[in-house]
């Protein structure tokens, strides 16, 4: 008996939506380990347990596979209960997102958009927007209405420019440094930045 025939695993036969998860799974880890730079289709396929081919063809490429990991794997904002204060409901919302951010997927698409080239950045945009930036703009949005109708924030702060806010601020520090919020962070950035522009 060589060692050789223990060196790797033999594939696994699976098909379809089964072959599909495993190989976002082992992506998905691969990304959350090693990062962007040395995630490969080979790496991923033996990960999985399955032959390159499988990868290529689903995702022809490997800036294919992994907006395909990132758009399956982010988790869902979910809704934000009424605190009664804009600061509350603001708070929680941003602790929501940066746990988003520390979610396995969260962490590959920090290291995608830490590590990767600018033309490779361009082509997870779609993911990002839809994944993390529309569905938290769409919040802010309600949350910063709510507080209006409660009378804690003051009728004309419902601008285009205030719902970036949140998002650009958590999306910056990760794309440029890669690092993280802290509580102390995101109080700081409700305190200091948001609820001065929304108080009455």
């Amino acid at each position: 008996m060589t060692g050789s025939r223990w060196s790797e695993p033999p594939p696994v036969r699976r098909r379809g939506p089964e072959l599909e998860r495993a190989i976002l799974d082992a992506a998905l880890e691969q990304l959350s380990t090693v990062g962007w730079n040395a995630l490969t289709m080979e790496g991923v396929a033996a990960a999985a347990r399955t032959g390159k081919a499988a990868l290529y063809r689903r995702w022809p490429s490997k800036v294919a596979l992994v907006a395909e990991v990132l758009r399956a794997g982010l988790p869902p904002l979910d809704e934000i209960p009424d605190t009664g204060s804009i600061r509350d409901d603001l708070y929680g919302l941003c602790a929501r997102m940066c746990e988003v951010l520390r979610s396995r997927a969260g962490v590959a698409l920090r290291a995608v958009l830490h590590e990767c080239d600018h033309e490779d950045a361009d082509r997870f945009r779609g993911v990002t927007w839809n994944g993390l930036h529309e569905p938290a703009q769409e919040m802010i949005r309600a949350l910063v209405r709510r507080g209006i109708e409660r009378g804690d924030v003051r009728p004309d702060a419902d601008t285009p420019f205030l719902v970036d806010v949140i998002p650009a601020m958590l999306m910056y520090r990760a794309k440029m440094y890669g690092s993280e919020w802290d509580d102390q962070d995101i109080a700081q950035l409700i305190d200091r930045v948001m609820v001065p522009m929304l108080r009455v």
